[in-house]
């Protein structure tokens, strides 16, 4: 029960902190969906399909290692569960990070007309869009 309810907590602060950036959800179910409305070429399908597959096993190898943490203290007391609760906030950060690397990679690809576009659907949201600098090309 401690386990599931620490697991909750933390995973509720990451949720809420996780809504601040515009993120695309590269590797998720939705990439059909985010190369459909983007219109992404040929090119920038290949690379979505690429980060997708590089995120999932990146995010994949944390899972495991979260979900180890969790098993190995699923019987610790509350005091060492806090001890505890940053190396698993370190571990979803990661992920968190390696999420955020792949969006923008992606959106280093976007010509600026659908770099417009994913300005202007942020802006709805009201949410932060990543911010690309254009002067650095990584191709």
């Amino acid at each position: 029960m401690k386990t599931v309810v620490f697991s909750l907590f933390l995973l509720l602060n990451f949720s809420a902190f996780a809504q601040d950036d515009c993120l695309l959800g590269i590797g998720g179910k939705d990439d059909e969906v985010i190369a459909e409305v983007f219109q992404l070429n040929d090119e920038q399908q290949e690379k979505l399909r690429n980060w997708s597959a590089e995120l999932k096993i990146r995010n994949g190898i944390l899972k495991e290692k979260a979900d180890f943490l969790i098993k190995k203290h699923e019987e610790s007391s509350i005091e060492e569960l806090l001890k505890v609760s940053p190396e698993y906030g370190n571990i979803l950060d990661s992920m968190k990070q390696n999420v955020r690397m792949m969006d923008k990679r992606l959106l280093a690809t976007l010509n600026p007309k659908q770099y417009e576009f994913y300005m202007e659907l942020c802006s709805k949201l009201t949410l932060r869009p990543i911010y690309i600098d254009r002067s650095v090309d990584e191709k």
